[in-house]
């Protein structure tokens, strides 16, 4: 067993590597920081020597390393490894996550596109074998899928990704891939509702479409067709939704207001040739 030094916590970097973890839960942090305050810590972190401003980088262990400090203590055990680079940290520090901690399929797919940002991988293919190695095939698919998605809708149009199953983002990697990626995004920047359940119904309906195209035969469309969406003014946007009865147009932005339905009403009337004069 490898020996455990006991580092002041003023020597540790813990965002020496990009986190695989988004958020805290404040419950369960707690919990940990009682537990350490009355019994010490059973668990030392991992570190690794560092060239940053301080002398070690964190690998595991950073609700341990926070708890630490919330008790203002000064030093904290922990054990010194060696990894070859950076990337093989990393790999170190998503190996123990994966079995401490409820790391969600948002998360697992978020790390590895920052650890692209930080330069220590070109690519999501570059990435994948290395921060995962022991994943088979069909998990690295799954997981490169859901970067994808991760990579689409970035940071802030979603207000709690995290929430999201596996299931539920691979059905939307399905979609990007059909080409409704953008149809999404409208979708969710132009309703007023951001809760996540809102949020997911919008995207279901956008993805059943794409789901029911991909299984329809093949229709002799004009070219540029399937249109899922079109923003036909600058403050007026058309979205097509399937519906269990049939379809809805859904019309969003500043002039989509009543004397504008009216007007709509009066084209499709025409157009059936039912208009009431």
């Amino acid at each position: 067993m490898p020996d455990i030094h006991h580092i002041p916590l003023t020597d540790i970097d813990e965002h020496a590597l990009p986190r695989d973890r988004d958020a805290l839960d404040a419950t369960s942090l707690s919990d940990l920081t009682l537990s350490i305050a009355a019994h010490g810590l059973r668990m030392p972190i991992e570190v690794f020597p560092a060239t940053g401003p301080k002398p070690y980088g964190l690998i595991s262990g950073f609700r341990r390393l926070k708890a630490h400090r919330e008790l203002t203590l000064d030093t904290i055990p922990a054990f010194i490894r060696q990894p070859a680079d950076i990337p093989s940290a990393l790999a170190a520090m998503i190996e123990e996550n994966e079995i401490r901690a409820d790391i969600t399929p948002w998360e697992r797919a978020k790390i590895v596109l920052t650890a692209i940002d930080h330069g220590h991988f070109d690519t999501i293919d570059q990435a994948l074998p290395r921060l995962y190695p022991t994943y088979d095939r069909n998990r690295i698919s799954r997981l490169r899928a859901i970067a994808e998605v991760v990579q689409h809708f970035g940071d802030h149009a979603l207000t709690d990704p995290r929430s999201l199953s596996q299931q539920k983002l691979t059905r939307i990697a399905t979609a990007l891939r059909a080409g409704v990626g953008d149809t999404m995004l409208v979708a969710l920047q132009e309703c007023s509702d951001k809760s996540p359940a809102t949020q997911w119904s919008l995207l279901q309906a956008i993805i059943e479409d794409a789901e029911a195209e991909a299984k329809a035969p093949k229709l002799h469309y004009k070219p540029g067709r399937p249109r899922y969406h079109r923003r036909v003014q600058d403050d007026l946007t058309v979205r097509r939704e399937r519906t269990k009865d049939g379809w809805t147009l859904r019309f969003t932005g500043r002039t989509a207001k009543g004397p504008l339905m009216e007007d709509i009403m009066d084209y499709v009337e025409d157009m059936f040739g039912r208009r009431q004069r």
